[in-house]
């Protein structure tokens, strides 16, 4: 299983970016694609899962009303569309996945993209 993630970039406070991972290797059908972040010396945080079938989405506390994930099933591609970005959204973010429940050890880590946000 491989996941490619893509879409990061520079942008300012109040601005918008849409990551991508792209998953190959293997059906998705029984999984969850989640997004996760790290910043300089903090901790890995949750940002958002989908499960695969259903589309049913979770979300982090800090994102919650400005993160819309999404799944495309003919790409097999998750999307992380990030608005209204703070300067404290700044960090590597990484996408993941595993089968059943969205919490708990991830088994398959794509790259990490970096999330710039200016102030």
């Amino acid at each position: 299983v491989q996941l490619q993630a893509s879409g990061g970039g520079l942008v300012q406070a109040g601005g918008s970016l849409r990551l991508s991972c792209v998953a190959s290797g293997r059906t998705f059908s029984s999984h969850v694609v989640g997004w996760f972040r790290q910043a300089p010396g903090k901790e890995r945080e949750f940002v958002a899962a989908i499960r695969w079938g259903s589309g049913r989405t979770y979300y982090g506390d800090s994102v919650r009303g400005r993160f819309t994930i999404s799944r495309d099933s003919a790409e097999n591609t998750v999307y992380l569309q990030m608005n209204s970005l703070k300067p404290e959204d700044t960090a590597v973010y990484y996408c993941a996945a595993k089968t059943n429940s969205y919490q708990g050890t991830y088994d398959y880590w794509g790259q990490g993209t970096q999330v710039t946000v200016s102030s």
